[in-house]
């Protein structure tokens, strides 16, 4: 796949997980695309890694959607542990 599919996915991926786990985020929609576009990419990553399994068959394979949604997950909950505990320092 070429990099504005993966670019494509990734920004369609960050909506999803941001639909997943609902709430404030510190960055706004630029971030949460950013991380899905990052989350893409890992997702892809690890799945190739850890499962040994090929997540980047195609645009329109499963695997490809769930490897960059389960990435984009990831990457939003530790943006919201890092962001969360320095922004909360903040406003103490």
């Amino acid at each position: 796949m070429g990099i504005i599919a993966w670019i494509f996915i990734g920004l369609l991926a960050g909506l999803i997980a941001k639909a997943l786990m609902p709430g404030k985020d510190p960055g706004g929609v630029i971030i949460t695309m950013l991380i899905g576009i990052a989350g893409g990419l890992l997702g892809g990553w690890l799945g190739k890694v850890i499962f040994g399994v090929d997540s980047i068959d195609g645009f329109f394979d499963l695997s490809t959607w769930i490897a960059a949604i389960v990435g984009s997950v990831i990457l939003l909950a530790l943006y919201r542990v890092i962001t969360g505990n320095r922004h909360s320092h903040r406003h103490a």
